[in-house]
């Protein structure tokens, strides 16, 4: 069977101020309705396994999509109440033919560091697998090591949530760090469109989005990428 394994956050309210956060459900959502319907099965991991919150405000941007997906038992069941944790879905990793990061702001806490998922990335890619992300997800990356031991996105043509994205949210005091900024600083090659256009950029097998409108496209790009 095909799979691929979906990274999800555990943290559930910003660490300084007193708002929600959690998975931003879109980014999750349009990026397995894809991969499913192209014939690929998913699996959810989160840092700690279990529960995943979802950020209330992605639901003021929900689609048709969103919605379907939230209604669903399956998704509600192995997504958002009993994620695998990263030893459950390493005893899987050489089934996995791709990793992929979702975002939303609480994924700023507990993917970077989080270096039991950055071992099972980097099986999946030593192993021939894609490595993607979409929006703050990018996060997941910045610590990940490819086969040769440089950092997998150093002098690689990514994306991930912008500086100007960030500053229009009004979140740019409220996370621990920046994304466009700490991706630059990891010395990959960032490449950014204007706010909240689709913008996805592919660099061998590492795919990255933007943003939550690109969640989609990366599923699209993978989709393809795999069956090249």
């Amino acid at each position: 069977m095909k799979k691929i394994l979906v990274v999800l956050t555990n943290t559930e309210k910003y660490e300084s101020i007193d708002r929600p956060t959690g998975l931003w459900l879109g980014e999750a959502a349009r990026f397995v309705d894809v991969v499913q319907k192209a014939g690929y099965h998913v699996d959810y991991v989160s840092p700690k396994g279990g529960y995943v919150p979802l950020d209330p405000s992605s639901f003021s941007t929900a689609n048709a999509i969103d919605w379907k997906y939230y209604n669903d038992s399956d998704f509600r069941n192995r997504a958002l109440s009993n994620s695998l944790t990263p030893d459950e879905a390493m005893n899987s990793v050489d089934d996995y033919s791709a990793i992929y990061y979702t975002g939303g702001h609480g994924v700023m806490w507990d993917f970077p560091n989080c270096t039991s998922i950055q071992a099972i990335a980097e099986k999946i890619y030593a192993n021939g697998g894609f490595v993607t992300s979409v929006c703050h997800g990018a996060v997941g990356l910045l610590r990940i090591k490819a086969p040769n031991g440089s950092l997998l996105i150093k002098d690689k043509k990514v994306t991930g949530f912008s500086n100007e994205e960030e500053d229009i949210n009004q979140t740019t005091s409220a996370v621990p760090f920046l994304t466009e900024t700490e991706m630059k600083n990891a010395q990959a090659n960032y490449i950014s469109k204007p706010a909240w256009s689709v913008h996805v950029e592919k660099d061998g097998k590492l795919i990255t989005g933007q943003n939550p409108q690109s969640a989609g496209k990366v599923a699209v790009e993978l989709v393809q990428a795999l069956s090249e």
